[in-house]
């Protein structure tokens, strides 16, 4: 689903929209409902069952070798892997919880799905985005990663978190700001380019000083979940004046993006 018309000469990657899906071994038929079917350009799956936790597997007694990825590689082309999927990273993974196994099932989990992204050419990969203020372990683990990528991208999903805007605020940093926590990881993963935003955003936005910041970032990809849609007088679904005025400041500040659909359920 292109946004809007496009040439040969039109190389802007933000002219297209994809959406966010759930968990399927049937990759094919998963492409075939949402982009032959359903007119978007891409989709973004999780790589892995959600269920999978490596401390328990092998505990039940049965086979541990095969691993619960999405379908074999062979089930879709290189070309198709790699411009119509982006993995979804498992968004249970917490490398800074206080639980030791959740921690460690944590980190083998994000490895191994990176690591068979990579396997399938994917360009891109969207990170779930980090539980707390506390991200460090978190950040080490990426820019660990980071170091051994070839060209695959890492999408950094960020909320874009709702902050009062009291006076009082302004010159300090607030500790659930949005633009903190993605400043945060970034220092730690030492700016390296193959990392950036993947903005989730809500049907609350911040006020436009908060927005502002994000029109001098690595933006790859704004997430506008369904609630962000209002439905007109004609019975139609369309975003509100400030979402519209936020997606066309993606597009005034040149700012190279998809679009993805996020469903609520």
């Amino acid at each position: 689903m292109p946004l809007g018309s496009r040439g040969p000469w039109d190389k802007s990657e933000s002219r297209y929209c994809g959406v966010e899906t759930e968990f399927s071994d049937d990759v094919p038929g998963l492409l075939s409902y949402n982009i032959s079917s359903g007119g978007f350009d891409f989709v973004v799956a999780p790589l892995m069952n959600p269920s999978y936790r490596p401390s328990s597997v092998g505990k039940d007694g049965r086979n541990s070798s095969v691993m619960p990825v999405a379908g074999s590689d062979l089930v879709l082309s290189p070309s198709e892997w790699s411009s119509r999927v982006v993995g979804k990273i498992s968004s249970w993974i917490d490398l800074d919880s206080e639980d030791q196994t959740l921690r460690l099932d944590s980190e083998t989990t994000l490895k191994q799905e990176l690591a068979w992204a990579s396997h399938l050419s994917l360009q891109a990969c969207l990170l779930p985005a980090p539980k707390g203020a506390s991200c460090a372990n978190y950040a080490r683990s990426i820019n660990q990663v980071l170091q051994g990528l070839n060209n695959m991208q890492l999408w950094l999903r960020v909320p874009l978190v709702h902050v009062d805007d009291d006076p009082e605020e302004k010159s300090s940093s607030h500790p659930n700001d949005s633009w903190e926590l993605w400043n945060s990881f970034r220092l730690l993963c030492e700016h390296h380019s193959q990392l950036s935003v993947a903005l989730d955003i809500s049907s609350s936005l911040p006020s436009p000083n908060s927005l502002c910041r994000w029109f001098g970032e690595p933006l790859r990809v704004a997430i506008l979940n369904t609630d962000c849609f209002l439905t007109n007088t004609r019975g139609y679904p369309c975003l509100s004046k400030r979402h519209q005025n936020l997606v066309t400041g993606f597009f005034n500040h040149s700012i190279q993006n998809c679009f993805c659909l996020r469903p609520i359920y």
